[in-house]
């Protein structure tokens, strides 16, 4: 059996690569934080997996972040890209390999800046997989 979170990771950054507007606003999705990347980009941040099985069937629950970074100036860029980011995630297909998504929940968003960098876009999920 596959990770579950490798394959869900390759499938959050085949949809976000193949979503609209996303694929056009963004030079980069990365696992971390890069060294020098350009502006803006996606991060995929430290993931928690947990055993979510029954005693037929093995589960995982995995809380999965995903932040966007952007340099502009303008409060209201951010906060589309963050749209556009929740979109791809709602558009991962719910049957990965080995894999199924039994369910899929927002937790939380948070849209901060520093006050000398960039603007950060945090959005969080629950995701619980089921093996197939």
């Amino acid at each position: 059996m596959t990770n579950a979170l490798n394959i869900l990771q390759a499938a959050a950054i085949d949809t976000i690569e193949e979503h609209p507007e996303l694929s056009h606003h963004i030079l980069g999705i990365f696992d971390g934080a890069p060294p020098r990347a350009v502006f803006p980009y996606v991060s995929l941040g430290d993931a928690i997996m947990s055993d979510w099985g029954t005693k037929t069937e093995i589960g995982r629950e995995i809380r999965f972040p995903l932040t966007i970074w952007e340099s502009s100036d303008d409060p209201s860029r951010i906060s589309e890209l963050v749209g556009h980011l929740e979109d791809a995630v709602a558009a991962i297909p719910r049957d990965l390999n080995g894999w199924h998504i039994a369910s899929l929940v927002f937790l939380r968003s948070i849209i901060v800046r520093d006050p000398v960098g960039p603007w950060a876009g945090l959005v969080e999920y629950r995701f619980r997989l089921l093996a197939t």
